[in-house]
């Protein structure tokens, strides 16, 4: 049952140093047909990838995301994006009202869904060729700003970035949730006490992970973590600003 795929998959860690070396034309191009391979609903492909090259303006891009070394050093940045933008302009060429469908929260969901389908067949992608990646959501600390600096249009909302690249140091990989946490069968598990005993017996495992990998130095735990972060809300701008870039309206 397993195989090299699965293996890629399975082998997964966050890779935040990269090597001073960038991808080729041909590795970006062959990423990018890869990211189109993915899934779309109903065929719309609601998404676009925007490639940043320069160095100015990763490095603009890194001092949105509090500076995150990933976005100022990579072999290739993609920015993706849900996109509905070119929606619009298929309404004007066939002389179709497509507003309110284009501004409804169901045609906002396809085009997020859209984005990160096609930036995980990108991940996948990158990995099987022995490259590291980054998932960077920390563009939205000041979509304003990105939207400025990458020239985006009405209907169009950055979502993410991935910085893609050949590693300089790969991580210890992260323990995930239990499988019976996270697959319910037939019906949502209720059973709260049981719930609690599976997130009790993660923090146990989460807090020998980092105990093992700081030396003893860090033993937080996942849920304190999770509460933590929770307890400080972020980035409440993003509702107006979806609606300002003419999506997620009703």
């Amino acid at each position: 049952m397993i195989n090299e795929t699965i293996e890629c998959i399975l082998a997964h860690r966050t890779v935040r140093d990269f090597e001073d070396r960038l991808l080729s034309k041909e590795q970006i191009e062959l990423l990018v047909h890869c990211a189109q391979a993915a899934s779309t609903s109903s065929f719309v492909q609601a998404y676009s990838i925007i490639g940043v090259t320069d160095t100015d303006q990763k490095k603009k891009l890194s001092e949105i995301t509090g500076n995150q070394a990933s976005v100022a050093k990579n072999g290739h940045l993609f920015v993706f994006c849900a996109d509905l933008h070119r929606h619009d302009v298929i309404g004007e060429l066939e002389g179709k009202d497509v507003a309110v469908s284009l501004e409804s929260t169901e045609k906002f969901m396809v085009s997020v869904i859209d984005a990160t389908l096609a930036a995980q067949n990108t991940a996948i992608a990158a990995e099987s060729m022995g490259l590291g990646i980054c998932y960077v959501g920390g563009l939205r600390n000041d979509l304003k700003k990105v939207c400025e600096l990458l020239k985006i249009p009405d209907k169009v909302l950055p979502l993410f970035a991935v910085a893609v690249g050949y590693p300089a140091t790969i991580n210890e990989q992260k323990p995930r949730l239990p499988l019976e946490h996270v697959y319910h069968e037939d019906c949502y598990e209720q059973d709260q006490a049981v719930y609690k005993e599976q997130l009790q017996q993660y923090n146990e495992e989460i807090q020998d992970y980092y105990a093992k990998r700081t030396g003893g130095e860090r033993a937080d735990t996942w849920t304190g973590q999770m509460a933590k972060m929770l307890a400080h809300p972020q980035r409440l701008y993003m509702h107006d600003f979806v609606e300002k870039q003419g999506l997620n309206k009703h």
